[in-house]
């Protein structure tokens, strides 16, 4: 029987995989590894989509704490900071 530390960090990987189970997601957090940081206008040229579609989807990567961002002058650069969600593109690609 699972403990409810056990059950939490359980929840905590199942929402990680979650973020990342969404293809336009997964693509961006795929780029960054790549690139080692990005910002909004790279991406949704890479990726073809409007730049709020972009947007909210960094917004959600952000939320959970998947990747995070710093502001370069007029540009928000785009950055991993789960070395976990590193470690499972890795293995996925």
């Amino acid at each position: 029987m699972e403990t409810s530390t056990e059950l939490a960090k359980i929840r905590e990987k199942a929402n990680l995989l979650k973020a990342l189970s969404n293809p336009v997601r997964l693509c961006i957090v795929k780029e960054l590894l790549q690139r080692d940081s990005c910002n909004v206008t790279a991406m949704q040229n890479c990726l073809q989509l409007s730049q709020s579609t972009v947007s909210q989807h960094l917004g959600r990567l952000r939320d959970m704490g998947i990747i995070s961002s710093e502001r370069r002058g007029t540009e928000v650069h785009y950055s991993i900071n789960s070395k976990e969600a590193a470690d499972v593109i890795r293995v996925l690609f």
